[in-house]
């Protein structure tokens, strides 16, 4: 069994910074891509960030320059460097992973179960 765990979201002020981490656990062969989303209340999830295994990195447009992803292929593990909030930051943040639990079988897409961001003064 897969297991995505958020960690790291809380209340900030507006300009300050959070860090969120993400670790994957359970019966994993190997790991693809990862990635951050974020959803507010009545909207869609939306795509903040991505990272594919062989390092190449995609931010949303409206995150570009205040946030940065990165992760740690080793540990299975990816961050979300978030600065400079905003009060529009203010969602619940989830981390998202291909995985393949076994050599041969199909990719699977897990998600976490989110992690709370609240940009406020």
């Amino acid at each position: 069994q897969v297991q995505l765990v958020e960690s790291g979201g809380g209340l900030v002020q507006p300009g300050g910074s959070l860090r969120l981490s993400c670790a994957a656990s359970g019966s994993i062969f190997s790991v693809g891509a990862m990635a951050w989303y974020r959803q507010t209340p009545g909207k869609q999830r939306e795509l903040v960030a991505d990272s594919t295994s062989g390092g190449r990195l995609n931010l949303a447009e409206s995150v570009k320059g205040r946030f940065t992803i990165s992760r740690d292929n080793a540990k299975k593990l990816v961050y979300l460097q978030m600065n400079s909030l905003k009060p529009e930051d203010t969602a619940v943040y989830f981390c998202n992973a291909e995985i393949w639990t076994r050599y041969g079988g199909p990719r699977e897409t897990h998600w976490g179960r989110g992690t709370q961001v609240t940009v406020s003064s």
